[in-house]
């Protein structure tokens, strides 16, 4: 599976990679922390690059995309991917982001609804209290050494370069351990529709997805029996459940053509 198209575009004093694939309305795709865009979609690429014009990006210390040495933050991100699609002359898109990308999707939102037509946010959080219990306790006890293997192997297929594997690692593990609660104003303000997607076993709690669902005007809730992605690729272990992931994905698609 190729891109149609491939390359990098600065966003402020980085270059983001990117990939285009399929053709249609746009809808660009945001991976989750320590990942890179074709790692966490796919399977979804496989699925709707017949439908949609696919863009995903790699965010700023993962993936092909450069680094920096400041602060991860979801607002930067969000800026970072509105940097590339202007560039790359996409006005107006939709959104699907996952675990970390789904919270930056949601800070699209309410910094960009002119720029936004639908957003699917997979697995985001904006409270705290929203994760599982012991999750932040275990996040700072996490370390380089321990990232999940999968993880590792493919940071370091794409960068064979243990510095950037540390960078991308404690950048991402900051953010988290650091996370203050998004006020309710943020989810408030957004216009567009929302599908908000969980798995019942996953490091979201379903009550935090159900709060979300209440404070933004125009979304949906669908909570599948899985946990944390493995609704929409394959698990730790790299098993898929095809079946699953199948019902998840036409899912998003009957939801963006609604």
């Amino acid at each position: 599976m190729k891109p149609k198209s491939n390359g990098f575009q600065k966003a402020d004093d980085i270059n983001l990679y990117y990939e285009i694939y399929g053709v249609g309305k746009p809808l660009v795709l945001i991976h989750g922390g320590g990942s890179s865009g074709f790692y966490d979609f796919e399977e979804t690429i496989k699925r709707l690059e017949d439908d949609f014009q696919l863009i995903v990006i790699d965010l700023q210390n993962h993936g092909k995309s450069e680094h920096r040495n400041i602060a991860e933050t979801f607002e930067q991100d969000a800026r970072d991917i509105m940097a590339v699609l202007e560039k790359l002359n996409i006005i107006k898109a939709s959104f699907f982001g996952f675990s970390n990308g789904a919270t930056t999707v949601l800070q699209i939102g309410h910094l960009f609804p002119d720029n936004v037509e639908k957003m699917v946010a997979a697995s985001g959080v904006t409270k705290r209290n929203g994760m599982i219990d012991g999750f932040f306790e275990g996040m700072s006890k996490a370390s380089v050494e321990n990232i999940m293997q999968k993880l590792k192997d493919n940071f370091l297929k794409i960068n064979p370069d243990d510095r950037l594997l540390k960078n991308m690692f404690e950048k991402d593990s900051q953010r988290m351990i650091n996370f203050q609660d998004i006020d309710d104003e943020v989810l408030k303000s957004i216009k567009s529709p929302v599908s908000l997607i969980a798995g019942d076993k996953d490091v979201i709690k379903v009550q935090h997805i159900a709060e979300m669902n209440q404070l933004i005007p125009d979304s949906k809730v669908m909570i599948l029996p899985a946990g944390h992605g493995n609704y929409m690729m394959a698990d730790e272990n790299g098993n898929a459940d095809t079946e699953l992931i199948d019902f998840t994905i036409s899912q998003i698609k009957k939801f963006l053509n609604s």
